[in-house]
């Protein structure tokens, strides 16, 4: 074994960081599909009332908020044969799938409203209870694989593509498939607009070890996040003054440059092991699973006061999603089935996430960590609080406007009152949301040369 064996500082080959982004892959042909559709499912389809709707996404969130530390601290205490986080990719992986199936049951649009309501309850809260499972562990895996810098950003790079095929995949293939099965023509104007957000992903995250060389770590997301700001003024601009199916050239680049600045979103993973790697510094453990639980709770809040907001205001505004045209058709076979062939699909990429990934420096605390230590490091780890609230931010910012994305291609096809509540939606708030966003970074301490003399010092410890 060579010295950078010894040390932590280990370096991956490609198969292993491709083996461990296919299980974000997997994770976002669920996560997106609910992130995107289900609000848009259960008002068009089901014909729920918006405002149960937007109540359930945050009362299911709320949930969250108490089991994904319960999650985190499970996990972090107890070291299974199969893997102390990559075990529960299969544990969790299986019932997942089967409750991502179950999320869409097209019998459920024959039912009583009241049935209706019971069901979208249940078959929702189990679904987000699973992906805590699955989600919190997969995350832990990273911080768990090498301690180098480096290596980490290449790691969350490969994950983060692969994170927005599963995007593309979901945010372009779910109306195509539903077209497909329902018989319909396919908007492909629609369907492009849905996606195009995510081609910066494949060009730019190959790209940051050379970009965070030539502007620095903050210059980055600075740039990231000015370039995604200048996007939505020009979807807000075209939406407003001009016809927009005339200027769809222009909105199409415009929503590339959206996608720019909000993926700074897909950055902040990178800062998680970071905040890791700080917490053992101080204590002498390294709570992975429990940040990653914190972590994921902030990401999860984000999108749970988006889908919370957006039906909820919109409907105050005066655009009910319910009693309005849908902009995607509304055969609930067809939404079953697009659901079900994205969540297996997904489960044959969560095991050759399981067979990619080499746990090597994850570690067990002597004694099981505490709900009030948990909450004593957050408490005392001011780069976690941090980076949590970016985390809301920055989610809440991509969130809010995923489900009326598809309005914006039809907005001529709206009242005055509806067009405005959709650019609002699409355009206004995600932009104040980036400002808030780069206000938030600046105030961030950890710089690439501390974090090094950090990991090195952690070494040096740990060979005494």
């Amino acid at each position: 074994m060579g010295t950078t064996e010894k040390t932590g500082f280990y370096r991956l080959s490609w198969l292993q960081r491709i083996g461990y982004g296919s299980g974000d892959l997997a994770q976002n042909l669920i996560f997106q599909t609910v992130a995107c559709y289900l609000m848009l499912y259960l008002t068009t389809v089901l014909k729920i009332n918006p405002a149960f709707v937007s109540g359930l996404i945050l009362s299911v969130r709320l949930i969250d908020c108490f089991w994904s530390p319960i999650v985190g601290r499970y996990i972090d205490n107890r070291n299974p044969k199969l893997g102390k986080y990559r075990a529960y990719l299969l544990y969790g992986g299986i019932p997942l799938t089967i409750a991502a199936c179950l999320l869409m049951l097209p019998q459920a649009a024959t039912w009583s409203m009241s049935m209706k309501i019971v069901y979208a309850t249940v078959s929702y809260t189990v679904l987000s209870m699973i992906y805590s499972v699955v989600n919190i562990p997969y995350g832990s895996i990273m911080a768990s694989m090498t301690r180098d810098n480096d290596e980490v950003l290449k790691l969350t790079s490969t994950r983060m593509v692969c994170a927005n095929i599963g995007q593309i995949v979901v945010q372009a293939g779910f109306p195509i498939g539903l077209a497909i099965v329902a018989h319909t023509v396919i908007d492909w104007n629609q369907a492009t607009f849905m996606a195009i957000g995510t081609i910066p992903a494949f060009v730019i995250l190959p790209s940051l070890p050379m970009l965070k060389k030539l502007v620095g770590k903050k210059g980055l997301y600075y740039l990231l996040l000015s370039i995604g700001f200048i996007g939505f003024v020009i979807l807000y601009s075209v939406g407003k003054f001009f016809d927009v199916e005339s200027c769809n050239t222009l909105i199409q680049a415009a929503k590339v440059m959206t996608g720019v600045g909000l993926l700074v979103g897909s950055l902040m993973w990178a800062l998680v092991p970071e905040v890791i790697t700080e917490a053992e510094y101080r204590t002498g453990n390294r709570p992975a699973a429990t940040v990653n639980a914190l972590a994921g709770v902030a990401f999860k809040a984000g999108f749970s006061i988006a889908g919370w907001i957006t039906p909820l205001v919109m409907g105050m505004i005066g655009f009910n999603l319910a009693s309005e045209q849908s902009a995607l058709p509304i055969n609930p076979k067809a939404w079953f089935t697009v659901t079900c062939v994205f969540a297996i699909v997904g489960f044959f990429l969560l095991l050759l996430c399981f067979l990619g990934c080499k746990e090597r420096i994850a570690t067990t605390p002597e004694k099981p960590v505490t709900y009030g230590e948990m909450f004593a490091e957050f408490k005392a780890n001011k780069c976690l609080q941090l980076v949590l609230s970016i985390f809301v931010v920055v989610f809440l910012a991509s969130f809010i406007s995923a489900p009326v994305n598809a309005y914006y291609t039809k907005l001529n096809e709206y009242s005055p009152t509806a067009q405005n509540a959709i650019l609002w939606f699409t355009c206004i708030i995600p932009a104040i949301l980036l400002i808030v966003v780069g206000c938030l970074i600046y105030k961030y301490p950890l710089t690439d040369e501390r974090l090094d003399e950090i990991n090195k010092e952690i070494e040096e410890r740990s060979q005494r």
